[in-house]
């Protein structure tokens, strides 16, 4: 009895003292596709927490489901449109067209067009939706009573940094690409003399001239954001909370940026104290396949099996640029198997086996796979690093290029292009892959330098989300910068004042050398006399 009376105290006193916050409230606005995916982590990691989660939701949502055992839903009754799933693979489709009718500065001017005229459609959208919250009070009341600890959202649309501030909320980003470009440079100090902005595809070491290319890509995306991004963002803001709110300053504001990179993908550059890495969060152990899948995999023997997909959106490809495909892993010894939603190609070898679906993690978890074809999705990178297994890239846009530029300057994979992409290209650069050992052991070394953290991304993560709950924020960690002029912030003001001064001082100098010249020559002057 005195044993078990000595267990229950020795329980009780842990429980009473363990740090942590019990039933936090969290209030999400989500995005669709991809980005749905990896936040579905960490609504289910807070729901088995013992969090409650609830997900701000569009009635014509394609990913979102509006009834979940692990969060509660705000739908949002939107404008009925075509069905967003059929939009995107339409457009991605369109985008893909036209790269391949050759690599011009005429080509690449109408993919920009083609993806600012998508992008612009949908920060409308939002904002749509936003102002049909904000202008139901009901609802907005609802929000208010709920007591809700924080607002975690993805900053590449501004919904959920405007929904923060009208409902007084702490601000938590899961976060790679926002709305003006890669997440650093909005919050981080960023030189550009060593810091590449992602889509120039460039690295840590520049010549002249990528500098140069550097300055120019970003300038054009600074241009682009100013342009098309921030005016609906801007004039919600001075619609509802006054000409002295800057939306940008809002965004900056944020108490925690949990960054879907680490340093091992990341080129090492300035950060802030209140970013938190957690490059590969989603990723986890494999568990076993399905028993008809494990029996494929397991037929190809010694040879192994290679997997290819490209992402949520890209099931299909052009006709002919399947058969291609096709036909190089029909003349592998390789297992392949191929998420693919399109018609069967003609040339599909008896090795290859198309799916409508994958289990991905599992799949690159396998003892089995030897390389990883992908579009370079930031989700599917961070499992290859995971399980360190090398890639064969066929990039398409938005970050892919940059992706997948930055493993193959790590030696772990080799990246090739649609618009030259033939079924020769494309196995002699699987046979590559497959048979030079470099890139295997390279992006096992990344696997390795990934895994040996002292704490897991994933818990990190709900660390730092738990923190904000406890302390209503993250202010001591924000830096105030963000409210500073360009000017203020870059030292311009005191640089002027200081060689305003230096010029008075010589001014004065020159003056008093001058008078006195002139004064001593007089004197000469009247003696000679």
């Amino acid at each position: 009895m005195e044993m078990y009376l000595t267990v229950f105290f020795l329980t009780t006193l842990l429980i009473l003292t363990l740090p942590g916050i019990h039933g936090g409230k969290v209030l999400m606005f989500p995005l669709e596709g991809s980005h749905w995916v990896n936040m579905k982590v960490l609504i289910e990691e807070l729901h088995a927490k013992g969090h409650s989660v609830t997900v701000v939701r569009a009635s014509s949502s394609w990913y979102i489901e509006e009834t979940s055992p692990h969060y509660t839903s705000v739908t949002v009754h939107v404008e009925e449109r075509r069905d967003d799933e059929e939009v995107y693979s339409t457009f991605v489709s369109r985008l893909l067209q036209i790269q391949r009718e050759g690599r011009s500065a005429w080509t690449l001017f109408k993919v920009q067009m083609e993806i600012g005229n998508m992008l612009k459609e949908m920060h409308e959208n939002i904002c749509e939706m936003v102002v049909q919250m904000f202008e139901d009070q009901s609802l907005m009341q609802s929000l208010r009573d709920a007591q809700y600890d924080l607002v975690l959202t993805d900053p590449v649309f501004g919904g959920g940094i405007l929904l923060a501030h009208y409902l007084g909320l702490p601000l938590v980003f899961n976060v790679r690409w926002t709305i003006h470009g890669e997440g650093h440079f909005a919050i981080a100090p960023s030189p550009l003399s060593y810091v590449p902005f992602p889509a120039a595809e460039l690295t840590d070491n520049m010549s002249f001239l990528q500098r140069v290319q550097n300055l120019f890509v970003q300038s054009l995306f600074w241009l682009h954001a100013a342009l098309i991004v921030s005016p609906p963002y801007s004039s919600l803001c001075h619609r509802y909370f006054g000409p002295g709110v800057d939306y940008f300053s809002l965004f900056q504001a944020a108490d925690i940026w949990l960054m879907r990179v680490d340093f091992v993908f990341e080129f090492p550059r300035p950060t802030m104290p209140n970013v938190v890495y957690m490059g590969g969060f989603q990723c986890k152990p494999s568990k076993p396949l399905p028993e008809d899948l494990e029996e494929f995999v397991q037929s190809s023997g010694e040879h192994g099996v290679i997997i290819m997909s490209l992402g949520t959106l890209f099931g299909q490809l052009p006709h002919d640029l399947a058969e291609e495909i096709a036909a190089a892993f029909a003349q592998l010894p390789q297992k392949v198997i191929w998420r693919y939603t399109g018609d069967r190609p003609a040339t599909l070898g008896n090795n290859t086996r198309l799916v409508n679906w994958m289990p991905q993690n599992d799949l690159l978890g396998h003892p089995k796979t030897r390389v990883f074809v992908a579009h370079g999705g930031s989700n599917g990178i961070q499992e290859a690093i995971y399980h360190g297994v090398p890639i064969v890239g066929l990039p398409l846009f938005f970050d892919q290029p940059d992706n997948l530029s930055r493993m193959k300057v790590k030696g772990a994979a080799k990246v090739l292009d649609f618009v030259t992409l033939n079924r020769h290209i494309f196995l002699q650069a699987l046979q590559e892959v497959l048979h030079d050992p470099s890139y295997r052991m390279n992006m096992q070394r990344l696997s390795r330098l990934h895994r040996d953290q002292p704490m897991k991304p994933l818990d990190l993560a709900l660390f730092w989300i738990e923190f904000v709950m406890r302390h209503k924020g993250a202010a001591h960690l924000r830096t105030e910068s963000y409210k500073m002029p360009w000017y203020v912030y870059h030292s311009v003001d005191v640089i002027a004042v200081l060689l305003a001064l230096i010029l008075l001082i010589l001014i004065i100098v020159i003056a008093v050398i001058r008078y006195l010249c002139c004064k001593l020559l007089c004197k000469r002057k009247i003696k000679h006399d």
